[in-house]
């Protein structure tokens, strides 16, 4: 059976490119009904930190992926790392340098591997110093532990990023001095950002965690994240996290540096909010308009849901929303000052929203309809063509010179509510 793993160390937030490592481990196991396992590398005492843990493990599960068994933690297994070096020791294969175990390599020879990403490797151990197993601090070394812990296990993959590509050749010398037959190994290329250099904060954000509070959901994360690396075709571009697992195949992996590009992401993410209903957005959007300091006593579900149906053609993210909007919550909202000089400036225009207040409070009913028919009746009697009305209005209204239709936003906010905008700006 196909076992792999992740293994996460729990000294920062969840990496784009650990999550990617994550991402493609599950892929590969739930594609071929195998097993995904996780390891904590808690063995640095002084930089590991529980509430990283918690992070890590939160922002997993809220990409989608889930694991096999309970994580098993280094930190705990120091005896047996320990054991496993002497045992090493005791068959004349390591040494001891002080209080420190090192694993004696054999010069003259070539490791060889067949890397399922890069094709045939191999490194001459002329070029690999002895090793330690464990540290003078009686904590293990990390491909020590990693060996002894995979075995274990019995992990039959490992896919990681190309910065362990030189630890395949020592981990396998582990394996052949235990006599094991070492797992498959695989390495992706790492993530650049769009100009070529290491992926980084001058890109954007580069944990989980920052493009989950930015308003991105799981499954477009989890879709760009997939493409930077596997590209299935045009066709399966936009992808939920259930159709890769049916098309995934390991064999098609790329082997070429793939670039984080934000805008694609935004647009992933803004076809992934259009395949949500409004129902399955509202306690996202609810949770980002509190996030945003935005009051939402006295505000119905069902106002927030027509308003969600109002605008989420608009969203790259779902904090998109917050500063849409805001001018239905608050009459304090933001005015886009270019356009108040464009649309506000002139006399003309005060007139026309004047007019278009009065021929407002009129109407009997305050639907999209009847509000668009009085629009354009006093445009063709000023002169105007429609535009030259709805901009003004617009601002006046929700202080943006764009946002959802004018009259349906109009019917949304209320006939007392716009009556009072329009009529703050033209008396």
């Amino acid at each position: 059976m196909v076992t792999v793993r992740f293994a996460p160390s729990p000294t920062g937030y969840l990496h784009l490119g650990s999550a990617r490592t994550a991402l493609f481990n599950w892929l590969y196991a739930r594609h071929m009904e195998g097993r995904f396992l996780l390891r904590v590398e808690d063995t640095d005492q002084v930089r590991s930190d529980v509430r990283f843990l918690e992070e890590i493990l939160y922002d997993l599960r809220w990409l989608g992926l889930d694991w096999d068994s309970e994580p098993i933690y280094q930190s705990r297994r120091f005896p047996l790392y320990r054991q496993k070096a002497e045992e090493l020791l005791a068959g004349g294969k390591a040494y001891r340098e002080g209080e420190a175990i090192l694993f004696r390599v054999e010069k003259g020879r070539a490791v060889e591997y067949d890397d399922f990403i890069h094709g045939r490797i191999a490194v001459r151990t002329d070029d690999i110093k002895d090793q330690v197993l464990i540290k003078s601090d009686g904590s293990p070394s990390y491909n020590f532990a990693c060996v002894i812990d995979d075995a274990e296990l019995g992990i039959t993959h490992i896919l990681r990023g190309d910065d362990h590509i030189s630890n395949t050749p020592k981990q396998i010398l582990f394996y052949e001095a235990f006599r094991l037959v070492p797992p498959r190994f695989g390495h992706m290329p790492l993530i650049l950002g769009p100009d070529g250099a290491k992926l980084s904060k001058r890109h954007g954000g580069v944990s989980v965690e920052e493009y989950r509070n930015e308003g991105y959901l799981p499954g477009a994360l989890v879709n760009h994240l997939i493409l930077l690396g596997w590209y299935p075709g045009e066709e399966h571009e936009v992808m939920t996290l259930e159709e890769a697992v049916g098309m995934f195949d390991i064999a098609q992996m790329g082997d070429v540096q793939a670039k984080f590009d934000l805008q694609k992401l935004r647009w992933l993410n803004a076809s992934h909010i259009m395949k949500r209903t409004s129902a399955e957005l509202l306690p996202l959007i609810k949770s980002h308009l509190t996030a945003g300091g935005v009051p939402l006593s006295g505000v119905s579900d069902e106002f927030l849901l027509r308003l969600i149906d109002l605008y989420k053609i608009r969203l790259k993210t779902l904090r998109d929303f917050v500063e849409m909007t805001d001018c239905f919550f608050r009459d304090d909202f933001a005015v886009d000052e270019e356009g108040k000089k464009k649309y506000l400036a002139k006399p003309e225009n005060i007139e026309n929203i004047r007019l278009l207040a009065v021929r407002l409070e009129a109407l009997a009913s305050f639907a999209p309809a009847e509000i668009e028919a009085a629009c354009r009746q006093l445009a063709e009697e000023r002169g105007l063509k429609a535009a030259g009305l709805i901009h003004p209005a617009r601002l006046a209204i929700s202080g943006k010179t764009s946002g959802a239709g004018l009259f349906e936003m109009m019917e949304l906010l209320g006939k007392e509510k716009v009556l009072r905008r329009l009529r703050g700006v033209a008396p």
